[in-house]
Parts: structure tokens; C-alpha cells; sequence
């Protein structure tokens, strides 16, 4: 059977691969020139291939990994096939680096699911390989394999560091967490979550042996989140941390990760924050409606698999039994979204990107539609929760705290920003039917598809310029 899944898995792959390169051709036709940030990361990619690795253009945010790897990959290739002149770091062939990293991730995916679903009888070979196919093409990560832009490389490090975590090969996890700071500095977070992971892992075992010895607290399991459980956990929690022995046992296992952490640091305060090149764009500020855009493009990418008609029939029961904790939910967030609504001005300005659309045509179209908004952010942010319910609770907390930092701090909304959480979030919940997962497979697939169409076939020029326009992510 194994031997099927890895013949299958491996036709799978090659499908992929193929399939890719056929739009790679085809949008490498149509747009031969940069686009959009391509503009800057290109040239200076063409710098590092011609050696001058001290020319750095000021208007790049993000640390030198991609075009370090792109070099890497490109210079011994060509120097074995012989070849010379332009093309060997032509646009096309950068490109072309992201359709590797976008292979990699599939398999990557597809290790992670077999690894954290291993134990589960219900997670077959047919719902391992297409929750794999599916979040491989997850719209918003697959768009940007075809330009040269850091996502692919920085899901793959932050993906292939997640894996060595859970594999507990900590060291490696660690050095592949760099490589994915040197693609883009937020994927730190990344690497705190996999320090999270080990911390959680370990204490969790602790409680649940605690919880066994103690019958007596029965209702207060690893994965429950009600009140009480949270408030003995709490208790555990200061018990636990406050032992010596206890924080060494931690310290030993996840000191290649606080390293790092520690020299980040270190590198933010040397550099005077987190952008390098231009902050003036890249401000951090109180964000928390991000939190309430990131959950409801999770529920609307996942639709098939966190939403259902029991789903409601729970959430309406949730109601119910917790009134004033979810009218309290309700005014907190009203409140947020009146005094933390933020409108970064490349939002409303630049016409190229879905955001820009997504905010005319629906909030701004009168004052009022924000605030009518949040019920269904209530509703997305329990089916997101709901979904996560197999998890231990300080895994919960931990992965909250990470999503919460990874979103709250931008002040652009930028559908790119909720790759990585929403994959982890994705690898976690547990696998929805066959049935259910050829329904998103088709989602992303009509997604892709029309995203594709519009970026080739729906351009337009601005006022004073000759230079063709297309829409994008």
C-alpha cells in the first residue's frame, strides 16, 4: 500500500511540475519584462549574478536570501551546461527558481501531513495526497511561483523547518529557519512557533501525566478551553515554569531557536527595526482588524472543510449556552474595528491588486459596512477555533500568539501576509473527507484559473503611461 501511495504521490508531482511549466511558458510570454516588485528584486539579482554583492538598492525591505539562492542554483548550472550572454540570470530564468521552491512545497506539505496525521486511521493514502495537491495550489502561494517575488522560498524554508521540528531534529530546524529570515525577516515568528511547538509538546505531556495522577480533575484535559481548564492550566503553567529542572529540560532542547530569536534581536537593533531599505512604507502599528480579515479569508479558502450545517448548529448552540461571553466578544471587537481600523494608502491607491477592490467595493461603500462585518468575524474566528479543537490548549495559545504577531503589526492589508498561518493552520485541523477536499481542490483550481485569466488577459493602462497594467494578488 505504501509502495501505491509513493507510485501515485510520484505521478502526482510530475503532473504538477508539468502542469506549472506550462503557465510558467505562458505568463514568461506575456510579461517578459519585471513587474510590480520584480523591479527591484530582479536588477539586484542580476547584481548579485555579475558579483557585485555590495550594490544593494534602498527600496528592497527584505534580506538578500532569495537572490543568494537564486545564484546558488544558477551559476553552477550554468557554468556545467556552458552557457553565457543574458539569459543566465534573464527574468525567465529567476522565475523559474520559485517553480522549484513550488515543488518543494508540495512535498514538503505532503510530509507534514504524513507526520502530524500519523496516528490518525481516518487520514488515508487518497486524503494525504490531495490535501497535499490542494494546499500546493492554494491560490494566493500559487500565483507568486510565476514571478519573481520571495513567497515560494519563504514558505519553503519556513515549511521545511516546521518539518525537522516535528521530526525533533532541532539544530536543522533552526538553520532552516535563518534561511527562511533571510527570505523574508517576519518568518522569525515561524521560528518561534516551532520553539513553541517543543515548549508546548513537552509541557503538555507533563499536564496530562499531572491530569491522570489528580482523577479528580477530569474536566480539565489538554484540549479543553473552557474556563475552568484554562484557570488549572494557568496554575500548572506557574508551577512548571518556576521549577529549574523543568527549564533546563526546555532550555536544552529549544536553545537552537532562542540563538537565533537572540540574534535577531540583535540584528533589529543594529538595523533600528525589522525593514531593511525603506521604512517609511512598512510602518508597524496596532492593526487588530487584520485578525478579523485574516479569519474570514480562512473561512472563505476553507469553506468546505471548517463550514458545514452542524457547524452552525454548534456555534448557534455555543450561543446559547454562553451569551454574555459572546456579547462581550461582540463589543470588544466593534471597538477595535472603530478605534484600530488603519487604511494604508497603497491600499486605496494602487488599482493592480484584489485588496484594492476588495476594500471600494465593499467597505467603502458607506461607514457602517465595517461594523456590520463583525458578527461574521465572531462566526469565522469560532469555526477557526472549532477547527483546532484537537490540538492541546497551550498549543492553541501558542499558535494564537504567533498569529497574532505575524498579522496585527502590518498596517497594509495584503492577502500575501496570511500565507504561512493560514498553511499551518490548514496542516493542523484535521482532514475533512475525500469528497470535501476534491471541493477545494476544484475551489482553487476555478480560483487559479480566473486569477490567471484576469492577470493575462484583463490589462489596462494608467493616465500618462504606456506600460501595461494587470491585476494580481
Amino acid at each position: 500500500m505504501e509502495k501505491l501511495e509513493s507510485y501515485i504521490f510520484s505521478i502526482v508531482c510530475s503532473t504538477f511540475f508539468l502542469v506549472s511549466c506550462f503557465l510558467f511558458s505562458k505568463i514568461t510570454r506575456e510579461q517578459r519584462d519585471p513587474y510590480m516588485d520584480e523591479i527591484f528584486h530582479i536588477p539586484q539579482a542580476q547584481k548579485y549574478c555579475e558579483g557585485r554583492f555590495g550594490e544593494w538598492d534602498s527600496m528592497i525591505t527584505t534580506l538578500p536570501g532569495l537572490y543568494l539562492v537564486s545564484v546558488g542554483i544558477i551559476k553552477p548550472t550554468v557554468w556545467l551546461a556552458g552557457w553565457t550572454g543574458k539569459a543566465v540570470c534573464s527574468p525567465g530564468m529567476l522565475r523559474f527558481i520559485n517553480l522549484l521552491f513550488s515543488c518543494g512545497n508540495l512535498y514538503l506539505v505532503y510530509l507534514i501531513l504524513c507526520k502530524l496525521h500519523q496516528k490518525d486511521k481516518s487520514v488515508t493514502a487518497s486524503k494525504r495526497i490531495l490535501s497535499a495537491l490542494a494546499l500546493s495550489t492554494f491560490p494566493v502561494l500559487y500565483f507568486f511561483t510565476f514571478l519573481y517575488y520571495t513567497e515560494s522560498g519563504s514558505t519553503f524554508f519556513s515549511l521545511f523547518a516546521y518539518l525537522m521540528c516535528l521530526y525533533e531534529s532541532h539544530k536543522i530546524s533552526a538553520l532552516l529557519g535563518f534561511c527562511a529570515v533571510m527570505f523574508r525577516q517576519t518568518n522569525i515568528i515561524w521560528v518561534i512557533f516551532c520553539a513553541g511547538h517543543v515548549v508546548a509538546q513537552k509541557m503538555t505531556e507533563t499536564w496530562k501525566t499531572t491530569v491522570t495522577k489528580k482523577k479528580e480533575n477530569k474536566i480539565a484535559s489538554s484540549t479543553d478551553i473552557s474556563i475552568t481548564a484554562i484557570r488549572n492550566f494557568l496554575k500548572f503553567f506557574m508551577e512548571y515554569t518556576l521549577s529549574t529542572k523543568n527549564l533546563i529540560i526546555l532550555l536544552s532542547i529549544a536553545w537552537p531557536y532562542l540563538l537565533l530569536v537572540m540574534s535577531f534581536i540583535v540584528f533589529i537593533i543594529i538595523n533600528r527595526g525589522i525593514v531593511v531599505g525603506d521604512k517609511s512604507n512598512h510602518e508597524a502599528c496596532l492593526h487588530f482588524p487584520q485578525l478579523f480579515y485574516f479569519f474570514s479569508f480562512t473561512l472563505l479558502f476553507s469553506f468546505f472543510h471548517s463550514f458545514s450545517f452542524r457547524k452552525v448548529l454548534n456555534f448557534l448552540s455555543s450561543l446559547r449556552k454562553k451569551p454574555i461571553f459572546y456579547l462581550s466578544v461582540l463589543a470588544l471587537s466593534l471597538f477595535l474595528v472603530w478605534k484600530f481600523t488603519y487604511i494604508h494608502k497603497y491600499l486605496v491607491a494602487d488599482s493592480r491588486h484584489y485588496t484594492f477592490y476588495v476594500w471600494k467595493k465593499i467597505f467603502q461603500k458607506h461607514e457602517v459596512v465595517r461594523y456590520a462585518l463583525v458578527p461574521g468575524y465572531v462566526f469565522a474566528a469560532w469555526s477557526f477555533a472549532d477547527s483546532l479543537k484537537s490540538k492541546p490548549l497551550l498549543w492553541n495559545l501558542m499558535f494564537f500568539l504567533c498569529l497574532v504577531i505575524a498579522t496585527v503589526p502590518q498596517k497594509l492589508l495584503e492577502f500575501r501576509y496570511f500565507i504561512l498561518p493560514y498553511l499551518i493552520y490548514r496542516l493542523n485541523a484535521s482532514v475533512p473527507s475525500v469528497f470535501r477536499l476534491l471541493l477545494e481542490l476544484c475551489l482553487y483550481t476555478f480560483v487559479n484559473a480566473l486569477t490567471f485569466y484576469i492577470f493575462l488577459k484583463k490589462t489596462f493602462v494608467w493616465p500618462n503611461s504606456e506600460e501595461v497594467q494587470r491585476i494580481m494578488w
